[in-house]
């Protein structure tokens, strides 16, 4: 994953622009506000990215900790949320000095494609030390080994077309094609797994996992999936 994380703490180009970011983060935060039951709730977003609508997902609960292991990012993260009282920055490591049972929703959306399989079983031991008896862990946008990079194409220009940036997206497309991201991606590639399969390793956490009916973001053709202990 530490390749990934280097890329993700540079100036990357995986968005093309405002009108192409905005809308893919204001969904996402949709999407996790309705997982969230309660505005008392604590939420923990693990490995959050940029997050650039954490703030509408913190108005729909007590407090945010968004948890990010790029340290660049996480500075632009800690500077960008400082008068958000609801919100705290946390590095993965710091998720250990946690109280346990302390977090009812944990979301990690469009992550697990990046880390190892062994990473991942971590993230899931920390995720369920964490994780109140009665909470909820969501696992989004989780890449199945059938579907091509020519389906995230299709997702991605549809959302386009939908949100007014087509324009933006298709030069995205051929910039990203050219960039350090598809050079990753081919030499290290990303992890995908079946249905039954994550929910066989979300067993292994001791985690109970369904697949949701619907995908977290803009891609139909990815799972997520809403895991109890």
């Amino acid at each position: 994953m530490d390749e990934w994380i280097d890329f993700f703490d540079s100036t990357h180009t995986i968005y093309a622009s405002r009108l192409q970011g905005d809308p893919h983060f204001e969904l996402i935060a949709r999407d996790i506000i309705g997982y969230i039951r309660s505005p008392d709730a604590v939420v923990l977003d693990y490995a959050c990215g940029e997050a650039l609508s954490a703030a509408k997902v913190a108005d729909a609960c007590a407090k945010l900790c968004l948890a990010e292991p790029a340290p660049g990012l996480r500075g632009r993260l800690a500077a960008r949320f400082a008068s958000n009282t609801k919100i705290r920055v946390h590095s993965l490591d710091e998720l250990k000095n946690m109280d346990e049972n302390s977090v009812e929703l944990v979301v990690m959306n469009s992550v697990a494609q990046y880390m190892t399989p062994a990473e991942l079983d971590s993230a899931f031991d920390v995720i369920h030390r964490l994780l109140k008896p009665s909470g909820r862990f969501v696992l989004g946008d989780i890449l199945r080994p059938e579907v091509g990079m020519i389906r995230d194409v299709l997702a991605l220009l549809w959302f386009a077309a939908a949100h007014g940036f087509l324009r933006d997206a298709l030069a995205g497309l051929i910039t990203a094609s050219l960039s350090d991201y598809r050079h990753l991606r081919n030499r290290i590639g990303l992890q995908r797994y079946a249905e039954d399969e994550m929910i066989a390793k979300l067993g292994s956490a001791g985690f109970r996992a369904t697949r949701a009916p619907r995908n977290i973001g803009h891609n139909p053709w990815r799972m997520t999936f809403v895991a109890h202990q």
